[in-house]
């Protein structure tokens, strides 16, 4: 691989791999190895990936749904991890809403969690969720509404009102992530 191509991989792992990690939820450990298993296939065809952010993510979804089918007998362990404040001074309400949140998208199925990542996190458009996810609009919308409304069941202080508003200020640093 060229040094340019090498200088640009490295880059984009810095810059979008927090976020790419928010998609496969659950597990830290699990979702770290995910990631660096999508990131090692991703480099060695880096030079001739013209998208390299829908490669990636297309890549972490296939890797994550074979996961879920070999893992399809046993029940999911949750781990409650709280997220650190990543040094960034927050309110006592707002920090209690980041790790309510938090928990709450650990109890939604993966695609809910995979659909509200991208949607609201990520702030990508219906019809990308869709293609990236290999499912109709249709299914990425009710899918969204359906988790949305298990979100504030489970977090009652996320108001009906704005989901995207509330949701995107939430987003975590690859410090509160990794704990």
């Amino acid at each position: 691989m060229e040094a340019s191509s090498d200088d640009e991989f490295q880059e984009f792992v810095a810059m979008r791999s927090t976020a790419l990690l928010l998609l496969t939820g659950g597990d830290r450990h699990a979702a770290e190895d995910l990631l660096q298993i999508a990131l090692m296939k991703a480099y060695g065809r880096w030079a001739r990936i013209e998208q390299p952010e829908a490669y990636v993510r297309q890549i972490l979804y296939r890797q994550q749904v074979n996961r879920w089918r070999l893992r399809r007998h046993h029940a999911e362990t949750m781990v409650p991890v709280l997220p650190e404040s990543g040094g960034q001074p927050t309110g006592g309400a707002d920090l209690e809403l980041r790790i309510a949140l938090w928990a709450a998208l650990g109890r939604l199925s993966k695609r809910q969690r995979a659909v509200v990542v991208l949607r609201y996190f990520e702030d990508l458009p219906e019809a990308e969720v869709a293609a990236l996810l290999g499912i109709p609009v249709g299914t990425v919308r009710s899918t969204a509404h359906r988790s949305l409304a298990k979100l504030r069941a489970l977090v009652p202080e996320l108001e009906p009102d704005g989901p995207a508003e509330q949701l995107r200020p939430l987003s975590y640093t690859a410090k509160e992530i990794q704990g």
